[in-house]
């Protein structure tokens, strides 16, 4: 039995209600806390920055369910992110640069929602320029690897806006869940 905090990191934006990022957040409490122990946050709801901080030392994983927007998380999770990752707790001082993170041991995922369609990556021609998702979050990817974390593959709703098919992306989130966690 696992420890696993799952985080919404939806902020309203638009005429985007966050109604897929909560489904699929909701999803993965539904499957997930039959064999886990699962704690949430829902970003946007508010939260104490002590008690976030106690859920990712309890956590074994952490799963952050997010909307990309303009290429990263929303404004309210890099926030949430600066207030929550503090020294002497996530990550110390270190002889060489990036290597002081407090959280090894931990693993975490990324399961993103993005108004690109997936024929964007892997492709030279297209804008990624052929990267696939995970080197298209890179940037997020360094940020976790810094306080110490080992990530777990991602998992990426495409075309959301024009394309919404919310049973086929809760369905296909739960095959990548059983891969990826193994249970």
């Amino acid at each position: 039995m696992k420890n696993i905090l799952i985080i919404n990191g939806h902020q309203k934006y638009g005429s985007s209600s966050g109604k897929l990022n909560q489904t699929l957040m909701d999803s993965m409490v539904s499957l997930l806390e039959k064999k886990n122990n699962i704690q949430t946050t829902i970003i946007q709801n508010g939260y104490s920055i002590e008690e976030e901080q106690q859920k990712f030392l309890w956590a074994d994983i952490i799963i952050y369910q997010t909307p990309v927007y303009w290429f990263s998380v929303p404004g309210l999770f890099k926030t949430y992110m600066d207030e929550i990752y503090a020294y002497g707790l996530f990550f110390k001082g270190a002889d060489q640069y990036g290597s002081g993170g407090l959280l090894t041991g931990k693993k975490y995922m990324f399961s993103t929602t993005w108004n690109a369609p997936k024929e964007a990556f892997n492709d030279p021609t297209q804008f990624f320029k052929g990267n696939n998702l995970e080197e298209a979050v890179s940037h997020l990817h360094r940020v976790q690897e810094f306080i110490g974390m080992q990530p777990l593959k991602s998992f990426a709703c495409y075309d959301v806006v024009k394309n919404s098919n919310i049973d086929q992306f809760v369905y296909e989130l739960d095959v990548h869940l059983e891969e990826v966690l193994n249970f």
